[in-house]
């Protein structure tokens, strides 16, 4: 376990990592916290935690494995956002932002490393029955299950698929993209 908010954690981690397995091969960015408030009555420290966890964790856990992945070249990175970064939520400015910016890290890596046999993407799901969608009043978790054409909230099994094919040989050309499994309620 590490903080990925921590830059020296991170580095733990990830040399843990290579020394018990010997190398990285897939990275999974799905550390996240969600917290809710209006912008102006939102507190700068709100704000920079959850931008700290999301997207600078997303950032450093990808900066110390690539190190890895570049003397093997090969690896698969898959970072996870939300569909939330396209539809945007009033009370979620800061994690709507920070999702929004892993889809762009996303892109911008893609091309950095494209042709060294290392792909990045990543995966944006709907609303997933999760700890975090559990934290909602029962009746918030309703309206937004009334919003899905599917008519239901994903659970975990039906978002998996999507990273298992990004981290698969079937998803070689897959690059710099973003899969949004959630049940038709928005379109990319």
């Amino acid at each position: 376990m590490a903080d990925v908010s921590n830059e020296e954690d991170v580095v733990g981690m990830i040399e843990r990592i290579r020394d018990d397995f010997g190398t990285i091969d897939i990275l999974v960015n799905n550390a996240g916290i969600v917290t809710t408030a209006l912008v102006h009555e939102m507190k700068s420290s709100m704000w920079n935690e959850l931008l700290a966890i999301h997207l600078n964790g997303t950032f450093m856990c990808t900066r110390e494995a690539l190190k890895i992945m570049y003397k093997n070249n090969y690896g698969r990175i898959i970072n996870t956002a939300s569909q939330l970064a396209y539809k945007g939520h009033d009370g979620l400015a800061h994690y709507t932002a920070a999702k929004g910016a892993i889809i762009s890290f996303t892109r911008s890596l893609s091309l950095e490393i494209g042709d060294k046999n290392i792909r990045v993407n990543c995966v944006a799901p709907g609303a997933t029955d999760t700890r975090m969608l559990s934290e909602l009043p029962e009746e918030r978790i309703e309206e937004i299950r009334q919003t899905i054409p599917k008519g239901k909230i994903a659970n975990i099994d039906e978002i998996t698929p999507a990273y298992l094919f990004l981290a698969s040989n079937d998803g070689n050309h897959f690059v710099g993209q973003t899969i949004s499994p959630n049940g038709g309620d928005l379109f990319l």
